[in-house]
């Protein structure tokens, strides 16, 4: 998914409980899906970024050349203003693109 292009808020804001619980039946459920998501996110994140900083690792570490590398710094600002995961795992989740089940439902009893 392209994190860049989400409509998830790059700030704090009240939100509904009610509305978040609605989606699982129970706001622990929901916000345990909230957190498993976001460490997705920002798993996916955080390797975007390393690879993109590694066309910039050099074999030798001259001070000079670190401030230097301003399109380094560009790209790590860049990655700075994208909404947080846990933004983006919220939103997800309001608009229903997060598919989860629960496995306690899925068993059959005997």
């Amino acid at each position: 998914m392209d994190y860049k292009k989400t409509d998830a808020s790059q700030s704090t804001q009240t939100r509904d409980v009610a509305e978040i619980t609605q989606k699982s039946g129970n706001i622990y459920k929901s916000l345990a899906i909230m957190a498993k998501r976001s460490n997705q996110i920002s798993s996916d994140i955080k390797e975007e970024l390393t690879s993109k900083l590694e066309e910039f690792a050099s074999s030798t570490d001259n001070l000079e050349e670190i401030f230097e590398n301003r399109e380094q710094i560009e790209i790590s600002k860049f990655y700075e203003r994208l909404p947080k995961p846990h933004s983006i795992a919220l939103q997800e989740l309001l608009e229903d693109k997060i598919y989860f089940r629960d496995q306690n439902e899925d068993q059959e009893v005997y």
